[in-house]
């Protein structure tokens, strides 16, 4: 079906025929969505416009039209990641580089770098697509896998927020509890961390960005402090040498972990349209892009460093503390020498974890909204309320497990972003662009599953990109085969977001091609 790649309203008038009409197609004639939700609810119309009224976001996963788009400093971009990933929930990425794979400092920080670059280069070309469509991410992937494949995304999204927020409460509890051992107990620490991450997402959009502008001034603060005390207590490159694998052994470790570290990226690609929906259409996309994967991979690489780095002090106090108190004792001893003081950075470590969590929360509501009309039509907040509940529940339920579900959680996270990214690409690049088959977005088809592609090739190409994660993986439960060829008869290589993505990225043209010749969509 042809389409445009020009998006003003006039282009769309003359490319966008009548379909059935969409959730939100009054809005047009209302003007905004809180008057249509409150409207749509009867006897608690009221109540809702006061609530909307008081600052509360209405709209959910509607497209904002371009007039109204908001004119803001694109920099922002840059300063949101830059709070989402300077804190404390970041470090233990780095420290599973020793404590599950031994690899010495100067490998795991290769590995950090060089795995990181690539999936912060996969996620901000998915921050592109925000202001050229106006959608949130999850609905986007409408455009290449259909109305149910969207739906199929979307619940892989869902368990991937509420897993990062799960690891962030549990963190963000072991931190405070460590503040005065004994005097705090987790379940009450993660409680609190999970309230406080509600609070802004349960208003919306507008205090998300404005939270996030600021917050990593103090945390960039506290995380070069833990630098400089870490380094005066001792930091030994060659702690894990005695422990580090050789060989294939070696090239297992550092794959497996690099699909950890990508995994921590790309594990924002399936929100990253969610924050910059809102920027004007004729947002340069290459400034989008470069924003967001310094906003990523600076403050990322950075604070996942640190963690490798505090594993390698070897005095035994500091051993011991991570021993019994996990990331979050290691941390509480290092900041022990400075006293009270120590304390109250530790406690300021602790909330920073709100940063990271405010998204997850948010996108989380989302992604339950973009599951189908029905769940577009309960207003955003209440899946937002509904995603605190969740995985403050699964923290507590989880909270002496934290290693075991970062580990494995960050891991699997990274096979179905990898194909996700790659059909979502190859759908922009090869059949949406200018000359192509499709040649651009009906951007107002979004929620018409008459008039998007049926879905057949992206499903199939995903379950391709399962194959290969199945096949390549190496976890404790199990490994794949060509994980096991590839580091050696003990040891398996962690191969499954690769070959999940390469997979995806052969079978999704032929199939697409196929579906379009066969459908016209």
């Amino acid at each position: 079906m042809p389409g445009s790649q020009d998006y003003s309203l006039e282009d769309k008038e003359k490319n966008v025929t009548p379909s059935e009409p969409d959730v939100y197609e009054v809005e047009a004639a209302e003007g905004t969505p809180d008057r249509v939700i409150a409207k749509r609810y009867g006897a608690l119309g009221p109540l809702l416009s006061k609530l909307f009224a008081s600052g509360v976001e209405a709209r959910g996963v509607e497209r904002v039209p371009e007039d109204q788009r908001e004119v803001k400093n694109i920099w922002n971009n840059l300063l949101m990641w830059w709070s989402v990933n300077m804190v404390l929930t970041t470090i233990p990425v780095g420290v599973l580089g020793q404590a599950a794979f031994s690899l010495t400092l100067p490998h795991a920080i290769a590995t950090i770098f060089c795995f990181g670059a690539l999936g912060g280069v996969a996620t901000a070309f998915i921050a592109t697509l925000g202001p050229i469509t106006g959608l949130r991410t999850m609905i986007i992937t409408r455009f290449s896998s259909g109305y149910v494949g969207g739906t199929i995304y979307s619940i892989l999204n869902i368990l991937t927020q509420l897993g990062f927020s799960v690891t962030a409460v549990i963190l963000g509890g072991q931190t405070l509890a460590n503040i005065n051992p004994g005097t705090l107990p987790l379940v009450v620490g993660i409680i609190i961390i999970g309230v406080c991450c509600l609070i802004p997402c349960f208003i919306g959009y507008n205090v998300v960005h404005i939270y996030e502008r600021y917050a990593w001034m103090v945390t960039l603060l506290i995380m070069l402090f833990l630098w400089g005390l870490g380094g005066k207590a001792g930091f030994d490159i060659n702690a894990q040498k005695p422990l580090e694998d050789t060989g294939r052994a070696l090239s297992a470790d550092v794959m497996s972990f690099g699909g950890i570290v990508f995994g921590s990226f790309t594990g924002w690609a399936p929100v990253a349209a969610d924050y910059n929906c809102r920027l004007p259409a004729n947002t340069p996309p290459m400034r989008v892009f470069v924003l967001t994967f310094f906003g990523l991979w600076l403050p990322i690489s950075f604070v996942v460093t640190l963690g490798a780095a505090l594993m390698t002090i070897t005095d035994p106090v500091y051993v011991q503390a991570y021993a019994d108190g996990s990331t979050g004792g290691l941390i509480g001893q290092v900041l022990s020498p400075w006293g009270r003081g120590g304390r109250f950075i530790l406690f300021l470590l602790a909330f920073s974890v709100i940063g990271n969590n405010i998204p997850n929360t948010y996108s989380a509501g989302l992604s339950m909204q973009a599951l189908g009309r029905p769940f577009a039509l309960i207003p955003r907040f209440f899946w937002t309320f509904l995603a605190f509940v969740i995985y403050t529940v699964a923290g507590v339920a989880g909270r002496d497990h934290f290693s075991a579900i970062l580990s494995n959680f960050l891991s699997i996270l990274s096979y179905w972003t990898a194909f996700f990214i790659v059909i979502v690409a190859e759908e922009h690049f090869i059949f949406r662009r200018k000359n192509g088959p499709l040649g651009g977005y009906n951007l107002d088809d979004y929620d018409s599953p008459s008039r998007l592609p049926l879905g057949v090739a992206g499903i199939l190409a995903g379950c391709f990109g399962v194959a290969g994660a199945v096949v390549g993986m190496s976890e404790a439960w199990y490994t794949g085969p060509l994980g096991k060829m590839a580091g050696g008869a003990i040891y398996g290589a962690d191969l499954g977001f690769e070959l999940a993505a390469g997979f995806a990225a052969v079978t999704y043209p032929p199939l697409r091609w196929l579906e379009i010749r066969l459908t016209g969509r």
